[in-house]
């Protein structure tokens, strides 16, 4: 458990760090300055570039944890016993049989469905959280207050999560697809079969968790990213 809160720390932290400096290059390219508001466009193009750097980051870690979820008792022929054992005894040991099984590629099974969720899902995300930091920031003040960071925060997790959710479960189902099942050819393969066989719920299963879980975490998120940016600005000054 608490290697996957420091991976998630981890990863959210490179996500925030990689959109801020997009949206600086961004605004220095445009308006010859970082310190511009930046355009709508603009935020959607940074969040966009987030995605594509947070799928390098964790695909892995996506692909190894839908393996140990989705695994089934691995009968040993070795021996006569006949005792069922999970396949993978931990993270570590998921990633290296991957590896070693289907290769480094395996280790990005379903990365273009993952590419579809992440780039637009983060698009959206970042773009919602900062409309609605303007909208909820009264006139005259250059910075919202944590009531609105809180509810933007939270309307952008759940709107994020909202969109993502159809190919998040399109990701799952080709990564659960082991070397040897090569159940699906690619995402259009996978969500027409599980369209025909579930019906088209079955693109939005877990909807109503993912977005009840994304509201108060991405309330906290942001409201520690605000933080975070407003002492560096304090510091430099």
């Amino acid at each position: 458990m608490s290697m996957s809160v420091l991976t998630v720390s981890l990863i959210s932290s490179v996500s925030f760090g990689t959109y801020r400096n997009c949206l600086y290059n961004i605004c220095r390219l445009r308006y010859g300055t970082s310190d511009a508001k930046p355009s709508k466009v603009d935020i959607s193009l940074a969040g966009c570039t987030t995605g594509v750097v947070r799928v390098l980051l964790i695909s892995p870690a996506e692909i190894t944890k839908v393996r140990m979820q989705t695994q089934k008792p691995h009968h040993s022929v070795a021996t006569s016993d006949h005792s069922s054992k999970p396949k993978y005894r931990g993270s570590m040991h998921c990633l290296k049989m991957i590896a070693k099984e289907e290769g480094l590629g395996g280790l990005y099974r379903g990365c273009s469905a993952l590419l579809c969720r992440d780039c637009y899902s983060s698009a959206l995300y970042f773009l919602t959280y900062s409309v609605l930091c303007d909208w909820l920031t009264p006139a005259g003040k250059s910075k919202p207050d944590i009531l609105a960071v809180l509810v933007s925060g939270g309307c952008a997790g759940t709107l994020g999560w909202g969109v993502a959710t159809p190919m998040d479960v399109i990701k799952s189902r080709l990564q659960a697809d082991e070397l040897g099942q090569h159940k699906y050819r690619g995402p259009m393969h996978c969500a027409r079969e599980s369209v025909k066989a579930e019906g088209l719920t079955v693109l939005f299963k877990g909807l109503g968790l993912n977005c009840i879980r994304a509201f108060p975490v991405n309330m906290v998120v942001f409201v520690t990213y605000e933080a975070v940016l407003r002492l560096a600005e304090h510091l430099t000054k």
